[in-house]
């Protein structure tokens, strides 16, 4: 049920206006047709009743020579008078609609006056109310209720007048141009609750786009402070939080920066010292701890000022990306290839992605012995495939090689070179990018790193 759903906010709230307006009018619109039918009842009834006390008088105060005359003229489609020597056989009724036209009647007419009133049902035969019309109905609405209203009285020369009156029908409610009616103000409801949600949904999309932007690039420029009293609250606090991150990268490197300088001071000095020793085993052994130690320190150095470097996004073609970093390595005489690939091209930044990339190379070459690269194009994302033919990681290890430092004993060795940042500063740029690194064991034997960029995030496009 929940896939049926709407998944954004916007279709979220567009659908919960219109049901609660759909809900609203269906309730209205019942409640209106209630109150239409007892008004029509009611006017009908009342201009039925003077309609008949009218003729009355009138009839009762003619000579009894005009009086058919006047009966013929007076019958229509929707009254019927007829005048008798004998009483017609009409149940006398107690009710508002009698007490009406009795006050309307003198009061010798008043004296034997009998009225009825007709349920709801079919119109009688012969009776048309000039109010209802085919343009009225709706095919699907059943048939209107109809009333009638039968009254008989005792003119003053002893014959009998007896009114046959159609009340004008209830139509059903769901007709032609209520229907015409509700789709306008449909239309314009569904416009002007678009345009609403629209208006306070699209701040949010603009956070969203701003927070992937900020996760990308610290330093993207900060965002428009504009729109209701809460998105503009949003929005400062937004930028106030990018100024901070900024502040305490900078903050950081600084620090690194000056450690560095720090440690290699002292570390300058122990170098002097250690090589005006005599030679020995022990001498060397130490030079290659103080190189150690300055490597690791200059490589510390270098990944936080990655993290904090910021480049211009531009389009490139990842897989002549690749193609150029294997060649360069190959004409240096290393061991790396690459398969074919179908042009791709995405916005990054190049130089970034091509040392994270450079970097899963180069770990393939020293720990699997060469390397084969390949790019795969999809329609959602740009993968970067690098095997090696070497021993592998351990499964459990998967994982924990992307940490600063941390170097496997048994296949890592030290004296293979770095200082275990590599890996560490692939996954940070891939990341900024939006994009993940997954390593993982072949069945044939080796690693294999997946480099992922997504083409939401990265904005694939078709080839220059």
């Amino acid at each position: 049920m929940t896939r049926l759903l709407p998944r954004t906010l916007f279709w979220q709230m567009l659908w919960i206006l219109l049901g609660g307006m759909l809900v609203s009018h269906v309730i209205g619109s019942w409640i209106y047709a209630n109150n239409r039918a007892e008004a029509v009842r009611a006017v009908g009834g009342l201009a039925a009743t003077q309609r008949i006390a009218n003729l009355a008088r009138l009839i009762d105060e003619t000579p009894p020579a005009w009086r058919d005359r006047i009966v013929a003229a007076a019958r229509d489609a929707t009254l019927r008078v007829t005048l008798s020597a004998r009483p017609p056989p009409i149940d006398d009724e107690d009710g508002p609609v009698r007490d009406y036209l009795a006050a309307q009647l003198p009061l010798a007419l008043a004296r034997n006056l009998r009225v009825t009133v007709v349920p709801a049902g079919p119109p009688r035969p012969g009776f048309h109310h000039p109010m209802r019309g085919p343009w009225m109905g709706f095919w699907m609405a059943p048939p209107p209720p109809w009333h009638a209203l039968d009254a008989t009285m005792q003119l003053s020369d002893g014959q009998w007048l007896s009114f046959d009156a159609g009340l004008p029908p209830v139509e059903p409610l769901v007709s032609w141009p209520f229907i015409a009616a509700m789709a306008i103000m449909t239309v314009i409801v569904v416009a002007a609750s678009a345009w609403a949600v629209r208006r306070v949904t699209a701040p949010l999309g603009m956070m969203s786009a701003a927070a992937e932007r900020l996760g990308r690039d610290v330093n993207a420029p900060p965002i428009a402070e504009a729109g209701s009293l809460e998105m503009r609250q949003a929005a400062q606090s937004f930028n106030t939080m990018q100024a901070r991150l900024q502040r305490v990268l900078e903050n950081r490197t600084r620090m690194l920066a000056a450690l560095s300088h720090d440690l290699r001071t002292p570390l300058t000095l122990l170098r002097l010292r250690t090589e005006a020793l005599p030679e020995s085993e022990e001498r060397e052994r130490m030079l290659g701890t103080l190189d150690e130690a300055d490597t690791m320190v200059g490589a510390t150095l270098s990944f936080a000022r990655d993290q904090t470097a910021s480049e211009p996004m531009r389009r490139i073609d990842v897989a002549a990306l690749v193609g150029a970093i294997v060649d360069d390595m190959a004409d240096a005489g290393l061991k790396v290839s690459m398969t074919h690939a179908e042009p791709a091209v995405l916005e990054c930044q190049s130089g970034a992605l091509r040392r994270a990339i450079g970097n899963l190379i180069d770990n393939a070459l020293k720990y699997g012995g060469g390397a084969q690269a390949g790019v795969e194009a999809a329609p959602d994302a740009v993968r970067i495939i690098v095997d090696d033919d070497g021993p592998g990681i351990p499964e459990g290890e998967l994982q924990r090689v992307f940490e600063p430092f941390h170097r496997l004993e048994e296949s890592r060795s030290r004296d293979t070179g770095g200082a275990g940042l590599g890996l560490s500063i692939a996954q940070a740029i891939v990341q900024a990018h939006g994009g993940e690194i997954v390593l993982a064991n072949r069945p044939e034997g080796g690693l294999r790193a997946i480099l992922s960029l997504r083409v939401a995030t990265g904005r694939r496009t078709d080839p220059p």
